[in-house]
């Protein structure tokens, strides 16, 4: 079980979220929805998420193939249709180095087999208790 705590106090918006193993991240809303813009908005927070297990992933594999590739670069778009309750994320990858069109695909694979890719396309359970 991985765990996180999070705390706010009065300064609007301002959330610092620390990691078990003591990282500590700040997440705020920007200034026309009353935040600082201190850190990235929840919605960022969870496209950064899927952004960087990616191309932990993607990195994770091509060096255990010993692929040539310099960098890995990643774009994500994220669209919330409430009308139709429905999320979409968009993300474009792109690979500087020497991969050939079957490799490609392979990483397109690998890609869609990150962890957060997986927590995102199936069923999420939330338990809240308040204490």
């Amino acid at each position: 079980m991985n765990t996180l705590s999070a705390k706010i106090d009065t300064r609007l918006y301002r959330t610092e979220i620390t990691s078990a193993s003591g990282n500590i991240l700040i997440s705020d809303e920007p200034q026309e929805l009353g935040g600082k813009n201190l850190g990235l908005n929840p919605t960022e927070l969870l496209a950064s998420s899927l952004a960087s297990c990616t191309l932990i992933t993607l990195r994770m594999y091509i060096n255990r193939k010993q692929w040539n590739v310099e960098e890995i670069n990643i774009k994500i778009d994220f669209e919330r249709d409430s009308e139709r309750n429905c999320t979409s994320f968009t993300r474009r990858i792109e690979v500087i180095g020497e991969v050939d069109e079957t490799q490609r695909q392979r990483l397109e694979t690998i890609a869609n087999s990150c962890p957060i890719h997986k927590t995102l396309t199936h069923s999420i359970e939330i338990k809240t208790t308040l204490i």
